[in-house]
């Protein structure tokens, strides 16, 4: 999925190019069609290949993810989740970042 949301849209040959340690091309390809089943992917046919894309938009997707790991990994608490982020030494914030985070706090301060 990360390939495919990376790229827009990929056959089963480019997701596996992409993949370190890829598995073999039937096994790729049986993962999309799993991923497709579930609803998460869609597909068209462009010559004698599927090109996969994603079904949900990626801004969907991504707020979906980040509620699971806050879920999962800091126990639905988003102040451990800023927190874990925050003290990351590799992270690197500009100063308009940073002025972006200060007006969705004061917003998130405003709903309360």
């Amino acid at each position: 999925m990360e390939i495919i949301y990376a790229v827009g849209s990929a056959s089963a040959a480019d997701v596996q190019g992409n993949l370190a340690d890829a598995p073999g091309y039937s096994a790729v390809r049986s993962a999309l069609r799993l991923l497709e089943k579930k609803g998460l992917l869609v597909h068209r046919r462009e010559g004698l290949r599927y090109v996969f894309e994603p079904k949900m938009p990626g801004e969907h997707a991504k707020k979906g993810a980040l509620r699971r790991v806050v879920t999962t990994f800091f126990r639905n608490s988003a102040l451990e989740a800023v927190q874990a982020l925050l003290s990351d030494k590799d992270l690197r914030l500009s100063e308009p970042e940073i002025e972006e985070i200060e007006k969705l706090l004061k917003g998130a301060r405003k709903r309360k």
